[in-house]
């Protein structure tokens, strides 16, 4: 199967609403691009669920705080297109940012208490950037299931968070990790890793399975986990940016493990920012 490219949005907004009427569920799965087995995961539970997959492919400006880091963010929409394709997306959107953006951006949205903790202290704006970006991506398709990895828990919880504040009609789906078989979490950035580092790399999801182990043997005592699993990466030669333990739908600190809890954390090898996290469950 061939996806249909589309760059304007009056075109995007046709080609669905010839779908919806007849009869046709869309399925949206945005995405920035340089797509991997990931994306893919979550482009056939569209395909699956919906009549009609729209993915889209659009590197957006406004979620970077960082200009060097937006620039070298990969482009391959050729490779992106072909994927899609053969996963069964029926249209791909990609628009320029004149676009998406055709004149300066007075208008955000911003998701408080759950976007500031994790990534949010880390990358200023970034979490506004992305809720307005999908609010418009939502307005757009009006899909009614939209995609997402659960590598990016934060970000699916900002999201959930907005849609239900919002009144948006659209259903989020949470699609599990995608790893390599050494348990490394799929991401674009895997890319930019040296052959050492991508050695040291599978150590993150490792010392992440520690915590796990921790909770499930009883530790409730959620900076005794985190001082652990820390230690542990710190000897792995991995720079720990954060590791936090929190409520997975405020993303907020627990004081204690008592519930279903996520531990998430971004870790820095060389010049390449990895995120990773693991749901952790106390035994009863």
């Amino acid at each position: 199967m061939t996806a249909r490219i589309v760059h304007s949005i009056e075109e995007l907004r046709a080609a669905v609403a010839a779908r919806r009427s007849a009869g046709a569920s869309i399925g949206l799965v945005p995405t920035m691009g340089a797509l991997h087995a990931g994306h893919r995961r979550l482009i056939e539970q569209s395909v699956r669920e919906t009549a009609c997959t729209v993915v889209s492919v659009f590197v957006n400006p406004i979620q970077f705080n960082d200009a060097g880091d937006y620039d070298k963010y990969p482009r391959t929409l050729d490779e992106d297109a072909r994927l899609c394709g053969e996963a069964g997306a029926e249209i791909v959107f990609a628009p320029s940012n004149a676009e998406m953006y055709p004149q300066p951006q007075l208008s955000f949205v911003e998701v408080a208490g759950v976007s500031e903790r994790l990534c949010g202290a880390f990358r200023p704006g970034h979490f506004r950037g992305v809720a307005t970006v999908v609010l418009k991506l939502f307005n757009i398709v009006q899909p009614d299931l939209a995609y997402f990895g659960e590598k990016d828990a934060q970000q699916l919880a900002v999201l959930r968070r907005m849609a239900r504040d919002l009144n948006v009609p659209v259903h989020i789906v949470g699609v599990p990790i995608v790893r390599e078989p050494d348990g490394l979490a799929m991401s674009s950035r895997n890319r930019h890793l040296s052959a050492e580092e991508r050695r040291v790399a599978p150590s993150i999801y490792r010392t992440l399975l520690r915590a796990q182990a921790l909770v499930a043997a009883g530790v409730f005592d959620p900076g005794q986990v985190s001082r652990e699993v820390v230690s542990e990466m710190e000897r792995q030669g991995l720079r720990v940016e954060y590791l936090e333990i929190v409520d997975p739908h405020s993303i907020q600190p627990v004081e204690r493990i008592v519930h279903t809890v996520l531990v998430a954390t971004a870790v820095w090898l060389g010049s390449t920012r990895l995120i990773d996290n693991v749901v952790c469950t106390p035994a009863s």
